[in-house]
Parts: structure tokens; C-alpha cells; sequence
């Protein structure tokens, strides 16, 4: 059998598998599995497309890995690379990471969170032009759903070197730090602590609250009132700003 036929028939098993496991996670809820649900309930904050949320999640580069262990549920902080398909996203845990102990593959969700803030119901416009508004806050955030299986420790090194790079590509003025500066030795050293891992991703979840839900003038208003805030609120206010006119 050619070489690529072989190929094809791993990786189309493999799919086939990690479905599998996603499928067995479903079946075992206590009801019907609704993904909507997890995000906000409101779809005109769920109206990004799938490109969108995942060009943020690989620009974030970093969020909150959760599962379901033995004694229930586990997090952790993790930057993670995503694929140039975006059909999984490397990372590695500490060994003594709980997650990195449960029985895998199992099915993980990745949340990926970007800037937040709270917007006043006093920016909306006087009480008689805008009433009965109340407290809210805006947000982005992605959920991405899969399997999470591990990976062969000689997958270490690559996965660690790929991450390190890329984020080093990203910062101006400077010389990329590589691993080939660390002392002999200390690098393998170092790495015996952690473990690769992959997360094959099966759905992409996004929601983009910014008082979509608002009319023109009086989410204006809001973003002006967002602009003169911290950083994140300045953030928030321009991509309310870059929402289309209803």
C-alpha cells in the first residue's frame, strides 16, 4: 500500500476515533446537548463567522483549558499554538497538572478570552431619551470544543521551539529569543517537567457583546463613553465602533 494511502487511512481513523469520543461525552449528558447555550443566549452577539473567531483565538494565543476529571471539573492556564488548518491546537501541561493525569483522550473545552468591560446604563443618553436601562457588560470570547489527547514526548521540543518563535515573531525591535541560548542541558532539563499535548477541535463558539442590541446613536454614545476609559474599555469601545450601522 503507498506510502500516502497509509497516511490518509491514519488520519482518517484517527477522525474517527476523537468523533467517537466527542459522541460517547454527548450521549452521556443528562440532556440533549445544547453548544448555544454555553455562549450568550442573545444570537445577535453570535453572529461572527467561524474565520473570525478563530484568526482571534490563534492572535490570543492563550486561554483556560477545561475538562471533567474524576472528582470533577479541572482548569488550566495554558498558551496553546493553533494549526494552520485550525483543526487542533498544541500545548503542554505540567506533569503534575491534573488534566495531564486524567484518562485521555477525553473531550476538553478550550475558552479563549479577549478584552471586557462595564458599560454604564448612564452612557446609553438621559433617563427620558434612553429609559430603564440597567448594568451590563461587553465582551469577546471564544469557545473552542474537542478532544484532548496526548502526544508522544519527542513531540516536546518541537511543539515548545514552534510556540516560543511564534511569539517571538511578534515582537518588534528585537532579536528572536531561541532555545539555543539556554545553557547545555538545561533545556531537556527543564522539559522533563512538562508534557505535549493536542487538542483536535471539533467546534468553534464565538460571542462578540457589543450592544449590537442597541441602536445606532445610543451604542455611539457607549463607545464614546468606553473610549476614555482603561485599555480594555478603549479596546472595547473600537470594536463597537466597527459594528455596521442597522
Amino acid at each position: 500500500m503507498p506510502h500516502r494511502l497509509r497516511a490518509s487511512l491514519r488520519a482518517w481513523a484517527a477522525r474517527k476515533r476523537l468523533a467517537a469520543h466527542a459522541m460517547q461525552f454527548d450521549n452521556h449528558a443528562s440532556c440533549p446537548l445544547d453548544r448555544s447555550s454555553e455562549m450568550h443566549p442573545n444570537p445577535v452577539f453570535r453572529q461572527s463567522p467561524r474565520e473570525r473567531n478563530l484568526a482571534f483565538a490563534r492572535a490570543r494565543g492563550f486561554g483556560i483549558l477545561t475538562t471533567n476529571g474524576p472528582e470533577g471539573p479541572l482548569a488550566a492556564h495554558i498558551p496553546f499554538q493553533l494549526s494552520d488548518d485550525a483543526t487542533f491546537a498544541d500545548l503542554h501541561l505540567a506533569r503534575s497538572n491534573l488534566i495531564a493525569r486524567a484518562g485521555l483522550p477525553a473531550p476538553a473545552v478550550l475558552v479563549v478570552a479577549g478584552p471586557d468591560a462595564y458599560v454604564s446604563p448612564d452612557w446609553y443618553g438621559p433617563h427620558e431619551l434612553v429609559p430603564d436601562q440597567v448594568p451590563t457588560w461587553n465582551y469577546v470570547a471564544v469557545h473552542l470544543r474537542g478532544v484532548l489527547e496526548p502526544l508522544p514526548e519527542d513531540r516536546l521540543r518541537p511543539h515548545v521551539d514552534a510556540l516560543s518563535a511564534e511569539h517571538e515573531g511578534r515582537i518588534t525591535g528585537k532579536t528572536p529569543w531561541t532555545s539555543a541560548k539556554m545553557t547545555e542541558g538545561a533545556m531537556p532539563r527543564m522539559m522533563r517537567m512538562i508534557l505535549p499535548f493536542r487538542f483536535s477541535i471539533t467546534d468553534v463558539d464565538g460571542t462578540w457583546k457589543l450592544n449590537q442590541n442597541k441602536p445606532d446613536d445610543v451604542r455611539a454614545r457607549a463607545a464614546e463613553a468606553l473610549a476614555q476609559g482603561n485599555e480594555a474599555a478603549r479596546t472595547i469601545a473600537a470594536l463597537m465602533r466597527e459594528q455596521p450601522e442597522s
